[in-house]
């Protein structure tokens, strides 16, 4: 009873000797794509024995919901807060690969809400779908950096960025052997957006050819030309969203710059309607049927911002 005690409190904070790092699991490449579904699927089976074990009534219920319904994962870590990489589509033979890059507070237990990455994925990958039915578009929505607590130091430097920036490079090289011919769109929300930026100098030559950043504090980049990028570079922010109000300096490491959605950085600005910062992937949202537009290459037909 004791051990279930400890192992309980260790769960509620995250602690790594509760929950077993993951083990080796193959390259990804198209060979290998279903074994490494399959040894994340086993990783997932494994945490949720532990996550019952210990009484971690959160983790249960988030991984009950991730061995359901004929999901894939790519990556799977239940450590600390955890790391997941969900795919959703065929992404052998996909044209189109859309990237939904999270920002703070994302973690194991919220993934599948539609705030954050999981959920808001997969309405991003509905949405596309009604917009452009015979489209060969894949998702992966990426929770593979340790997010920041809003509550925390972390999310006011770019640390946490810097560090997840090579493992998204990582992901994207990983992928481009599975698919040599997709096309990849980063959609970047908040500081996620930070990731993105700091990730952009180092993507080449890789096929991403559309970035979006939306709900972004800043980037600490001054302008699209810092990113390095021949990627067509989107912003966007709602009304409702409380980043308007972030001040835009950068200082001893502190904050992250300009602001994407101003004119001198030199970003194409969409419409992202009139929602909160946790919005812009809800369902029938204008800022959703855009980014679905952008993910699907589809410029022409995205709502420019007045």
């Amino acid at each position: 009873m004791a051990g279930s005690a400890a192992g309980s409190a260790a769960a509620a904070t995250g602690d790594a000797d509760v929950y077993a790092a993951p083990g080796p699991a193959p390259g990804l490449s198209a060979a290998t794509l279903d074994l490494r579904y399959q040894a994340a699927g086993r990783e997932i089976e494994r945490a949720l024995a532990t996550a019952r074990h210990v009484r971690d009534g959160d983790r249960t219920r988030a991984l009950t919901a991730f061995l359901g319904g004929g999901r894939r994962f790519l990556s799977f870590d239940p450590r600390g807060r955890g790391r997941v990489v969900e795919v959703i589509g065929d992404l052998r033979r996909a044209d189109r690969i859309a990237v939904v890059v999270p920002g703070a507070d994302n973690s194991l237990t919220n993934y599948d809400s539609p705030k954050f990455a999981g959920g808001g994925g997969r309405a991003l990958y509905r949405q596309a779908r009604a917009a452009a039915p015979g489209a060969r578009l894949a998702l992966i929505a990426w929770l593979g950096y340790d997010s920041p607590s809003s509550l925390s130091t972390g999310v006011l430097t770019s640390g946490r960025a810097e560090e997840g920036a090579p493992v998204l490079r990582q992901l994207l090289t990983a992928v481009h052997r599975v698919n040599g011919h997709g096309r990849f769109a980063l959609l970047c929300h908040s500081y996620g957006s930070v990731v993105c930026a700091k990730a952009a100098p180092h993507l080449a030559p890789l096929p991403v050819d559309e970035i979006a950043l939306f709900g972004s504090p800043g980037t600490t980049a001054d302008s699209v030309a810092d990113l390095r990028t021949s990627a067509r570079v989107w912003a966007g922010r709602a009304k409702g969203d409380w980043t308007r109000y972030v001040p835009n300096v950068r200082f001893a490491g502190l904050g992250f710059g300009r602001d994407p959605v101003s004119p001198g950085f030199g970003a194409l600005r969409f419409d992202a309607g009139t929602g909160p910062h946790s919005a812009y992937l809800r369902p029938g949202s204008r800022a959703l049927r855009n980014l679905a537009l952008i993910a699907l290459g589809r410029a022409a037909e995205v709502t420019r911002a007045c």
